[in-house]
């Protein structure tokens, strides 16, 4: 007898007692089990939404032995004893996972399921991919769920409903789910084509970037920074590091992408032009001020922050612009206020600043 509402047949008993004297193994096999994949995840570089595992509780196995006792010889030959999940966010990357657990976990193929190619129209919540598994040390098997996050969301939201469960349901309610798991079938497998479609077009500009075709490329992060891997700063920099003969020290130029689109530039043409057009004056600016400190290490955005500053006089943006540009890359403070000040002071007898007033 399990609990209020299990009963068992001697053969059922025998079954729940070599799960009791079992359970500590099976324990420490779904830790075992999960810690692997975790870091074979990991090691990759595939990003899941979320992994976890589980060993059926006894209530759970008891309901089980009760209903279909009589197939299993031995607690060795129920295979969902521990269970592990995958729950990954694009349909393409439930195979990748697939991959990762061929090579990890040696897979009883004759039990294993692929749900996906059962094409059934109400099936969208049970489309997983189901390996049974077992380590490469061994050991009782174990099952591993692969599915999408839409697919896990509809699996609930069914077992939330009671519509897999036994109520018999009316036929334009079970019409209902069916159309409605249709429309999140297409909706997964969209979200994964326009993952592809948009690491294409991610490629292309890239390719764009390298092959110095800039008016073409947008100024988005991404462009930004495959734009910065052809180091186009490089040569103000050491310009203005020759001053003090000062060593650079690099740091990250994204947080500048917010100052160049304030300026409205559109493009990676539109910064390569900026700086075509600046460097000579934005180096003025930068010997003005170094040369009268004994500074000997320079941050890499040195060259940027002068660009930006002296494009900002240009346009006779004056004090007002120029804390805009320092409260961007600074954090808003009225410290900002100071270094502008101080910044107009130091440009208004250089010759571009000379060039704007007349």
């Amino acid at each position: 007898m399990m609990g209020n509402s299990v009963t068992l047949d001697p053969h059922g008993e025998a079954l729940m007692q070599q799960y009791r004297e079992l359970l500590p193994t099976l324990e420490q096999l779904a830790k075992e089990a999960f810690d692997i994949l975790q870091h074979a995840l990991r090691e990759q570089g595939i990003y899941v939404t979320a992994i976890e595992y589980r060993v059926k509780s006894e209530r759970s196995l008891a309901g089980k032995v009760e209903l279909k006792g009589a197939k299993y010889k031995s607690i060795d030959d129920i295979t969902d004893l521990v269970g592990l999940r995958v729950i990954t966010f694009y349909t393409d990357e439930v195979d990748k996972v697939a991959a990762i657990a061929k090579r990890i976990f040696d897979i009883d193929w004759q039990e294993s399921v692929d749900k996906r190619k059962l094409h059934q129209l109400d099936a969208f919540g049970y489309n997983s991919l189901h390996y049974i598994c077992r380590l490469k040390t061994g050991g009782p098997r174990f099952e591993l769920q692969m599915r999408t996050a839409l697919q896990h969301v509809w699996s609930t939201i069914e077992h939330d409903t009671g519509y897999k469960g036994g109520m018999k349901l009316p036929r334009e309610y079970k019409r209902q789910f069916s159309r409605l798991a249709g429309m999140l079938e297409l909706i997964d497998d969209e979200f994964s084509r326009l993952r592809l479609v948009l690491t294409d077009y991610r490629r292309q500009l890239q390719t764009l970037v390298k092959n110095g075709q800039l008016d073409s490329v947008p100024l988005s992060a991404d462009t930004f920074r495959s734009y910065l891997e052809l180091h186009p700063f490089d040569r103000l920099n050491k310009r203005i590091a020759a001053v003090n003969q000062a060593e650079i020290w690099p740091v990250s130029l994204l947080p500048f992408l917010r100052v160049l689109e304030s300026f409205g530039m559109e493009t990676i043409g539109d910064v390569q032009l900026f700086i075509d057009d600046n460097s000579d004056d934005a180096h003025q600016l930068a010997l003005s001020q170094l040369a009268l400190t004994d500074l000997d290490i320079l941050s890499s955005s040195v060259a940027l922050q002068y660009l930006c500053l002296v494009y900002v006089l240009k346009q006779g943006g004056g004090r007002d612009g120029l804390k805009s540009v320092y409260d961007m890359i600074n954090g808003e403070s009225e410290a900002n206020g100071v270094l502008a000040d101080q910044m107009m002071e130091q440009a208004k007898t250089l010759p571009f600043m000379l060039k704007i007033k007349k």
